[in-house]
C-alpha cells in the first residue's frame, strides 16, 4: 500500500468506525457486529503504525491511551462553571419559581427544563473548528485540571463533531459517569487482583477520569452525557434547543430530560423521576430545573457563585439504621472540638459508613447520642454521614450520657466556649492535633498543592520536633528527610522538590492555605483581586474588608484577628523570608498594556517564573486572546524551556517569538 492509498483508507475507515461508535454508545443501536468493528479497528491500527504521520485528530486509535504523565496541567475556563444552588422540597421548589417571576415582573408561566441530576464527575470540552482540542474537570469552577488525553479514551464521545458546518469554538459541558453494572464488574475485577474496591461510581469515575496513565482510563468503561455550553452556540436561544443541538453534533444526552410549561410540570416531573430512581443503569441524586430560555437567563444572572435561573431539587437521603459503637472527639486546625459517633459499617446508597459527625456539643444533647445506642443514619446531600435520630426502644440499659471533655483530647489543654459559639475549642497553640490538620491543609490542593506531603509524613514530621510551623517546611533538607522511617532517598527528593515548587503560588492559595477561620478558596479569590500582596492583606481595615462584596462583618473580623496576632505575623514573615513568593493573580496595567489588546498569543514551555495558568491569566487581563495551538492568526509565542512542537510551527509561519524575560518585561513584571 503506497502512502495516497494509506491515506484513503485511513480516511475511510476513521469516518466509519466513528459513525459505529457514535450509534453503539450514543443510539445504541449498532449496525455491525462486536467482532466486525474490531476488525476495522485493527485494520485501521496496521496502517497507521505503518503511516504514522497521516493518523488524524480524530482517530478512534486515540481511544487506547497514552505513555504515563507527570502530572495534571492546569485549565483556565473560558467562563466560570458555577455551582448551583439545591433545594429539598416541593414547597422549597415552588418558592423558587415565585422568585424567579418576582424578578422578572411576571405572573406569566415561566418554560423549565427538567433534567436528572447525574452523580459523576463534572468535565468541560472545548473543539476548535470540529476537532476534540480539551478536556478538563470542573476544579474550583475557575481552573481545573487538564485531562485530555483521558477525555478521548471515553467511548462515544466525539473527538469530531457531526455536521458539516460545526462552529469555530464550541464549548460544553456534562458529567462522566460509570453506569450500576460496569461499576459491579470492576469492583469484582478488583477485588479478584487483590485491590481495594471503590466505594460508589462516582468515586471510580473521578479515579478513573484522573489517572496519569490515560492506558488505565481506556481500560475503564467510562460513559457519559452532556447538558451545557460554556460559550454562546450560534442560533440557540433555550435550553431545549441546547439539547437537542448537542445530539446533532453527536453528543449523548440525557433521554429523560423533560420539557415543562410551568413549574407544576417540573413537579410532575420530578415525582416520576424519584420513582425511577433506582431503575436507571446509572446513579442520580436529584433533578435540575433550568429556566428554559437563555435570554431569561441573562436577565437572571447570578447571585454568589449560582445561577440564580436554576436549582438542584435533591432526592429525600437514603437512610439506614445502625449502632454506635463509641463517640470520640476530634481537634480541627482551628482548635475546634467536634465529637464524632464511630459505627457499626453500614452501606448507605452505595456507600460504606462507619463514621458521623456529631458536629459540637449541642448537637450531641439535643440528640441524646451514647454510646451502645441504635441510631438512624443518613447521608446528608447524599454525601455526608449524620445522624438523624436515637432509637431509644432500643438503647441499651446503663447506657451513659455523653459529655464533651474539659481539656483537650490531643494535648491535655484548656478548653473554652466563646461567647455566641457553639463550639468549644483548644486554646494551646502548639496542640499538636492542631498542627497536623495547619499543615495538612497548607499543603492540600486547594492551598500551596505540596504532593507528597500526607497523613502519615506529617505526623512523623511533627513527631521529630523539627516542623512546628508551615515555615519549617522549608527549612527541611534531603538528610533529614532520607531518615524519616519508610521514606527514602528518592521520596525524600520528590517531596523536596514539591516543597520547592510550591513557593510560587498564586496569591489567593497562599491567602487560603494559611488558614484563616471563615477564609476559604472562595473568599481568598475575593481577597486576592482587592489587595495585590499579603502584606496589603495583613494592614487592611475593617472598613476596607467589609467593602468587598461577599465580606461581612464576621469574615472581616476574623481576618483583623488573624493578622493581629503576633505568632500569625510571625510564620507569615518566615514563610516569606523562605523564599515563598505569592503572585498576584491579575497583572496590572502597565504601559504594554495596550500593546496586547488583539494579540493572539500561544505559550509553550515551561516558565520559571510562573504557571502557565498565571501566565495566562496575565495576557488575558492586558487585552491578550491566548490559544492552545499556533496557526496563522497567532502574532505572538512566548517560549520557555523545554518548547515543544509550537515553536517549530511558529518559526515555520515567520512568527514572532519571545522568551520569558522579554515576557517578563511585556506584562510589566521586568527582573533587574
Amino acid at each position: 500500500m503506497d502512502r495516497d492509498e494509506a491515506r484513503l483508507r485511513i480516511d475511510r475507515l476513521t469516518e466509519e468506525l466513528n459513525e459505529h461508535a457514535w450509534r453503539y454508545y450514543v443510539l445504541d443501536s449498532p449496525v455491525i457486529s462486536d467482532a466486525e468493528y474490531d476488525r476495522l479497528a485493527r485494520e485501521l491500527e496496521a496502517i497507521e503504525a505503518a503511516f504514522p504521520d497521516l493518523v488524524r485528530a480524530d482517530s478512534p486509535s486515540h481511544r487506547v491511551g497514552a505513555a504515563p504523565r507527570d502530572d495534571f496541567p492546569p485549565f483556565r475556563h473560558p467562563s466560570p462553571m458555577l455551582s448551583i444552588q439545591n433545594c429539598f422540597s416541593e414547597a422549597e421548589f415552588f418558592d423558587f419559581d415565585r422568585r424567579i417571576k418576582k424578578f422578572l415582573g411576571t405572573d406569566d408561566d415561566i418554560e423549565y427544563m427538567a433534567e436528572p441530576k447525574l452523580d459523576g464527575l463534572s468535565i468541560e470540552l472545548v473543539y476548535q473548528r470540529g476537532l476534540l482540542a480539551a478536556g478538563a474537570t470542573r476544579g474550583d469552577g475557575t481552573v481545573g485540571e487538564d485531562v485530555t488525553p483521558n477525555v478521548r479514551t471515553i467511548h462515544g464521545l466525539p473527538l469530531k463533531l457531526r455536521g458539516s458546518d460545526p462552529p469555530e469554538q464550541l464549548v460544553v459541558r456534562g458529567e462522566v459517569i460509570l453506569e450500576k453494572v460496569h461499576f459491579e464488574r470492576l469492583n469484582r475485577e478488583r477485588e479478584e487482583a487483590g485491590e481495594p474496591a471503590f466505594a460508589n461510581p462516582r468515586n471510580a469515575a473521578a479515579g478513573s477520569l484522573r489517572q496519569l496513565d490515560s492506558r488505565i482510563t481506556a481500560s475503564r468503561p467510562l460513559s457519559y452525557m452532556m447538558y451545557a455550553a460554556g460559550l454562546p452556540v450560534p442560533d440557540v436561544d433555550s435550553q431545549q434547543d441546547l439539547l437537542r443541538r448537542l445530539e446533532e453534533f453527536g453528543f449523548r444526552v440525557n433521554p429523560r430530560s423533560r420539557f415543562c410549561r410551568n413549574a407544576h410540570e417540573a413537579a410532575a416531573a420530578y415525582a416520576e423521576l424519584l420513582s425511577a430512581r433506582f431503575s436507571l443503569p446509572y446513579d442520580i441524586d436529584g433533578m435540575v430545573v433550568k429556566v428554559n430560555r437563555f435570554e431569561l437567563q441573562r436577565r437572571l444572572g447570578e447571585v454568589s457563585r449560582s445561577p440564580r435561573w436554576a436549582v438542584a431539587w435533591k432526592f429525600p437521603p437514603v437512610q439506614e439504621t445502625t449502632r454506635v459503637q463509641r463517640i470520640v472527639v476530634q481537634v480541627g486546625r482551628t482548635g475546634v472540638l467536634t465529637p464524632v459517633a464511630e459505627l457499626e459499617p453500614v452501606r448507605i446508597g452505595g456507600v460504606e459508613v462507619s463514621r458521623a459527625t456529631l458536629h459540637n456539643e449541642d448537637e450531641v444533647r439535643r440528640k441524646d447520642v451514647r454510646a451502645g445506642d441504635t441510631v438512624v443514619v443518613q447521608r446528608a446531600g447524599d454525601v455526608i454521614p449524620e445522624i438523624v435520630s436515637v432509637v431509644l426502644a432500643r438503647r441499651p440499659e446503663g447506657a451513659a450520657p455523653f459529655a464533651m471533655p474539659e481539656r483537650c483530647p490531643a494535648c491535655g489543654g484548656p478548653v473554652s466556649r466563646e461567647e455566641g459559639e457553639s463550639a468549644l475549642r483548644c486554646a494551646n497553640m502548639n496542640c499538636p492535633a492542631q498542627l497536623r490538620e495547619r499543615l495538612l491543609h497548607f499543603a492540600s490542593r486547594g492551598g500551596m498543592d505540596i504532593q507528597g506531603l500526607g497523613e502519615k509524613i506529617v505526623e512523623r514530621l511533627i513527631e521529630s520536633g523539627r516542623v512546628r510551623t508551615a515555615a519549617d517546611l522549608y527549612r527541611l533538607d534531603k538528610e533529614f528527610l532520607a531518615n524519616i522511617e519508610r521514606m527514602g532517598e528518592k521520596s525524600a527528593a520528590n517531596l523536596l522538590a514539591a516543597i520547592e515548587a510550591s513557593k510560587r503560588r498564586p496569591l489567593p492559595r497562599f491567602i487560603s492555605a494559611l488558614g484563616i477561620l471563615h477564609v476559604g478558596e472562595h473568599v481568598a479569590g475575593l481577597l486576592s483581586q482587592r489587595f495585590s500582596s499579603i502584606d496589603a492583606l495583613a494592614r487592611a481595615s475593617a472598613e476596607e474588608l467589609t467593602a468587598i462584596p461577599g465580606i461581612g462583618p464576621e469574615v472581616s473580623e476574623s481576618i483583623r484577628r488573624f493578622f493581629s496576632e503576633p505568632q500569625n505575623r510571625k510564620i507569615i514573615e518566615a514563610l516569606l523570608a523562605a523564599g515563598v513568593t505569592p503572585i498576584a493573580e491579575e497583572a496590572k496595567n502597565t504601559s504594554a498594556g495596550a500593546s496586547l489588546a488583539g494579540q493572539v498569543v500561544v505559550l509553550t514551555g515551561t516558565l520559571a517564573s510562573m504557571e502557565r495558568s498565571q501566565a495566562k491569566a496575565r495576557l488575558e487581563a492586558l487585552g491578550a486572546r491566548v490559544t492552545g495551538s499556533v496557526s496563522k492568526k497567532t502574532t505572538l509565542v512566548v517560549a520557555g524551556s523545554d518548547p515543544g512542537s509550537k515553536l517549530a510551527e511558529a518559526e515555520k509561519l515567520s512568527i514572532k517569538v519571545i522568551g520569558e524575560p522579554e515576557f517578563l518585561e511585556l506584562i510589566g513584571m521586568r527582573k533587574d
